[in-house]
C-alpha cells in the first residue's frame, strides 16, 4: 500500500512503488550531499545488471563526478554526434578550404561517389578504421588507385578538422594509411628533348579542337599550371607590354603572378582573339562560352594521342624546370617563373621585382628551344 525499499549492497536498493513498479536506485554522497541515481527498472534490468551499473556509478563518485550529471553529458554528446556525421563535417571542411569553386566541387563529387555511401551518415566520432579500409580497398579493386589515394588524404584531413573542433577523438585513417600500394605513376617525370619535340608535333597534328591545341601551347610557352592556363581571361593580358598578370584568386599560392610572354605566346594570343576575344575567357568552354574550358580537355587529347600513360599536363612544369636547369639558368629565376613559394617575404618581393627581365629573356630562349626540338625531333607518320 505504500512505497518500500529492499537493500542490496553499498547503496544499491530496489524501490517498490504502490503501483507495482520496481526500480533500482543507488544512494550516494558527494560533497556532503546525499543523492539518488536511477539504474533502471526490474525485471528489464536484472540484479546482476543493476550491480554492474552501480559499480560504474561508484567509480564516478570516487572520482568526484555525479553519475546523474555524467549521464546527461553523455546524452548531449550522443545527440551532437548524431548531428555531426562524417558527411556534415566533411561538407563544412570543404567550405572552409581556400580553393577555387571548381576544386571544391570536384572534391565533393569524389566524396559523394566514394566515401559518403559508406560512412556519410555515421557520426564522425564513431567511424572505424575497418570502415575506412573497406572504402580504400573497394576503390582500389575498381581499378582507381588515384581516387583511392585522394579519398585517403581527404578523409584524414576531415578527421583532423573534426578532432580540432572536438567532434572526433582520433583519425581512423592513420592506422590503415599504409594499406594502399605506393602510387607508381610517372606522370610528373621530365620529358627528354626528343620526347618534347614529338609530343608538341603530335599535339599540333592530332586534329582536335583549335583552342585545345592553343591552350596546350600556351601552357608550354609560359610553364603555367594547366588550370591557370585554361581559365585565363583576356583582361589579364597586356599584349603591348608582353605580360600576363594572373590574379591571386587563381593562383595556388594566392599571390599575384606576373608572367613574361615570349613572342610566340603573343602570336598565339593574337590568333585566338578573333575566336574568343568577345568572350571573358581566352579558351571558353565548347558548350557554354560563359565558362572556361576544363583542363580535362588537355588530358583527353593526350589520351587520344597515346600519351596519357606517359605524360600529364602538369608534368610540363617538371620538364621545363629540369631542362632550364640543364641549360644553366639560375634556379631562383626558374622558381620565380614557376611561382613556387619563397618562404622569406623580403626575398620573395626582391625576386619578383628584380628577376622579371631575366625571366623574360629565359622564356624567350625557352620558346626558341621548344621550336627547335619540335622541328628536329617531332615527326608524324
Amino acid at each position: 500500500e505504500k512505497l518500500y525499499r529492499i537493500s542490496d549492497f553499498k547503496g544499491l536498493y530496489l524501490e517498490v512503488k504502490p503501483n507495482g513498479v520496481k526500480a533500482w536506485r543507488y544512494r550516494f554522497k558527494l560533497d556532503g550531499k546525499e543523492s539518488l541515481f536511477a539504474l533502471g527498472e526490474y525485471p528489464s534490468t536484472s540484479l546482476a545488471e543493476a550491480r554492474e551499473k552501480c559499480e560504474a556509478a561508484r567509480k564516478l563518485v570516487k572520482q568526484g563526478t555525479n553519475p546523474a550529471a555524467n549521464r546527461l553529458q553523455e546524452k548531449i554528446k550522443r545527440e551532437k554526434d548524431n548531428v555531426n556525421t562524417f558527411e556534415a563535417v566533411a561538407r563544412e571542411w570543404i567550405t572552409l578550404r581556400d580553393w577555387e569553386d571548381i576544386t571544391k566541387a570536384r572534391r565533393l563529387d569524389m566524396l559523394e561517389r566514394v566515401v559518403f555511401p559508406t560512412i556519410g551518415k555515421i557520426p564522425a566520432r564513431q567511424v572505424t578504421s575497418q570502415q575506412v579500409l573497406n572504402i580504400l580497398q573497394s576503390t582500389l579493386k575498381r581499378g582507381a588507385p588515384t581516387v583511392a589515394a585522394e579519398a585517403k588524404r581527404t578523409m584524414s584531413a576531415v578527421f583532423e578538422f573534426a578532432i580540432a573542433t572536438l567532434r572526433a577523438d582520433s583519425d581512423p585513417v592513420w592506422i590503415v594509411r599504409k594499406a594502399l600500394p605506393p602510387n607508381k605513376t610517372q606522370h610528373k617525370q621530365a620529358l627528354s628533348t626528343e620526347d618534347i619535340g614529338k609530343l608538341l608535333t603530335d599535339f599540333d597534328g592530332h586534329g582536335g579542337n583549335f583552342q585545345t591545341i592553343k591552350a596546350f601551347q600556351l601552357m608550354w610557352l609560359t610553364l603555367t599550371r594547366p588550370n591557370e592556363t585554361v581559365q585565363s581571361e583576356w583582361k589579364e593580358f597586356d599584349l603591348e607590354n608582353k605580360i600576363w598578370i594572373i590574379p591571386p584568386n587563381r593562383m595556388k599560392g594566392r599571390r599575384e603572378h606576373k608572367v613574361p610572354l615570349p613572342e610566340a605566346a603573343i602570336a598565339l594570343l593574337k590568333a585566338m582573339h578573333p575566336i574568343s576575344g568577345h568572350t571573358k575567357f581566352v579558351f571558353p568552354h565548347r558548350d557554354d562560352r560563359k565558362r572556361p574550358m576544363s583542363d580535362a580537355s588537355l588530358r583527353g587529347a593526350l589520351n587520344k594521342l597515346g600519351w596519357g600513360g606517359k605524360f600529364s599536363p602538369h608534368a610540363t612544369r617538371t620538364t621545363g624546370s629540369t631542362r632550364l636547369n640543364e641549360f644553366g639558368f639560375r634556379a631562383d629565376i626558374i622558381e620565380a617563373q614557376l611561382a613556387h613559394a619563397e618562404p622569406n617575404s623580403v626575398r620573395r618581393s626582391y625576386n619578383h621585382a628584380i628577376y622579371f627581365e631575366e625571366r623574360r629573356q629565359m622564356m624567350e630562349k625557352w620558346s626558341q628551344l621548344l621550336n627547335e626540338w619540335k622541328a628536329n625531333n617531332g615527326t608524324t607518320e
